[in-house]
């Protein structure tokens, strides 16, 4: 990490200390940014300030709001005492009651928004005081009136502690009012300063982003100059180049068609000692049989050396068996070559393919085989391709071959076939089973020649994934692996949707 690290820094300094159109570009963009980034950011702290402003306001507002209704509220309360006293019938006291209601209310939200205010707070504490003694004097003068002591109640409301108290409430409302609209005041001064100053960062920031883009379009205008007269003198130079290439690609073509005659003839060489060594293994076990025939006679009239008898009846045999066993496994792997050749030479034909249908086939051809297993195989869906049908039907068949010969016979046998089509014009196929899995180290080596991974308990030459990767190589396409020991596998195929010889160069 650190020597990633200490390569991208090298790069970066080498970058800054190169004189090159990228560099200017770069760090003109890089300006331009850093002054977007400014004015962006004296927007958003004016949009902060404005917003915090607009708050200041609403809350000024519904506190003077409040304060004006407490003196509201204690005038009616006083306008129905007085009506009450004047008239002594109780509906004038309505207004009164709707007050004494109120008030609780209306301080409640006064407290909480001048909460933690060490200017208003006070006042408001003071204005409640006084109202709660306000509210006290009527209460007494209407309790008075109630119990028919009128007079007394009148010059208990003459006395001028009323006027005193209402004359407190509105100083102190006053006052409240006063601090609020002070600091409205010097709010908006503070906005007002602020919207000017975001307003020249961003004429600045405005004048200096055309003068780089004006200055970036002069370096990309010049650089696309220098571009077209390099991009002139490439020309020239590829109108050469092409031709060496199709004369490298003729020879390149005609090597591969010399390497596959070579190993089709080798493989043919191959079978005709191989073909000799089978027929004389032969001869030997049919001369084994009559050796053994004379010994069994000879034994019947008198003892035989025990050294030939073992030589006659195990060694020979054994050794027989041996040669047998070795020149069958030379002639599969003989076989496997000359498949291989075949494939090569063979010319790919091009057609629309419903996969649905075809790997449904193939995976019903092993139906016994899955059954006998205890397994399933779920086909699912697949996008039609365009390729060659025959490559096609050979890589999903071993590959469902290879599923099935595989799987895990302690747990119930589960392989899905599934594909979808993606971006760029590929068809994505997955063959996945939940058997033996492959060790990681062995997901390369299973696609060569020969080689096989794991427990060698199973029938085969290690061919048929090489053969795989070759057919979808040939198909202009990629075969990948996912797998875990004891967990299963998952071969993903990917081709291209649509199957165009000269672009994967196969024209044989």
């Amino acid at each position: 990490m650190k020597l990633v690290s200490r390569d991208t820094a090298q790069a970066v300094i080498r970058f800054l200390r190169t004189p090159t159109l990228s560099r200017s570009v770069a760090l003109l963009l890089s300006l331009a940014i850093a002054l977007l980034l400014a004015a962006n950011l004296a927007t958003y702290v004016m949009i902060a300030r404005t917003s915090a402003f607009n708050q200041t306001v609403e809350q000024s507002y519904r506190l003077r709001l409040a304060a004006k209704d407490v003196l509201i509220q204690s005038v009616d309360a006083e306008t129905g005492q007085r009506g009450f006293l004047l008239t002594g019938r109780s509906d004038y006291l309505t207004p009164y009651v709707h007050s004494v209601d109120s008030l609780p209310t209306t301080f409640a939200e006064l407290n909480r928004l001048a909460r933690g205010d060490a200017d208003l707070q006070p006042r408001v504490a003071r204005l409640q005081d006084l109202s709660k003694l306000r509210m006290q004097r009527i209460a007494l003068t209407l309790d008075l009136a109630r119990a028919g002591r009128i007079g007394e109640a009148v010059a208990a409301m003459r006395n001028g502690e009323g006027k005193r108290l209402m004359d407190a409430m509105r100083v102190e409302t006053g006052a409240i009012d006063e601090v609020l609209a002070t600091r409205l005041s010097f709010r908006t001064r503070q906005s007002e300063w602020g919207s000017t100053v975001t307003l020249i960062v961003n004429a600045i920031g405005g004048a200096l982003i055309l003068v780089l883009a004006g200055m970036t379009a002069w370096l990309v205008r010049r650089y696309v100059r220098d571009l077209q007269t390099a991009r002139e003198g490439i020309a020239a130079a590829n109108a050469g180049l092409e031709a060496k290439v199709r004369e490298r690609t003729g020879d390149l073509t005609r090597a591969n068609e010399e390497i596959q005659r070579f190993a089709y003839i080798v493989s043919h060489d191959l079978r005709a000692p191989l073909v000799n060594v089978m027929g004389y293994t032969s001869e030997l076990e049919l001369a084994g049989q009559t050796v053994e025939r004379a010994i069994s006679e000879a034994e019947k009239s008198r003892p035989v050396d025990q050294d030939v008898v073992v030589a006659v009846r195990e060694d020979m045999p054994e050794a027989i068996g041996f040669i047998r066993a070795s020149t069958e496994k030379m002639d599969r792997l003989i076989n496997a070559i000359l498949k291989l050749s075949r494939e090569g030479r063979r010319s790919l034909l091009p057609e629309v393919i419903e996969m649905t249908p075809l790997v449904q086939a193939i995976a019903d051809s092993v139906n016994h085989q899955t059954s006998e297993a205890g397994a399933v195989i779920t086909v699912e869906d697949l996008p039609r391709l365009d390729s060659d049908r025959l490559s096609i039907e050979q890589i999903f068949g071993n590959l469902i071959d290879n599923a099935v010969k595989y799987l895990d016979r302690s747990r119930p046998g589960q392989i899905t076939v599934s594909g979808e089509a993606t971006a760029g014009g590929w068809v994505v196929y997955r063959v996945a089973d939940n058997g033996r899995g492959i060790s990681p180290k062995d997901h390369e080596r299973i696609f060569e020649l020969f080689r096989r991974s794991g427990r060698q308990d199973r029938p085969g030459e290690g061919l048929g994934l090489a053969f795989v990767r070759n057919s979808v190589r040939r198909l202009g396409g990629s075969i990948d692996i996912e797998s875990e020991l004891d967990k299963g596998s998952t071969f993903i195929l990917k081709f291209p949707k649509r199957l165009v010889l000269h672009d994967i160069g196969d024209a044989v």
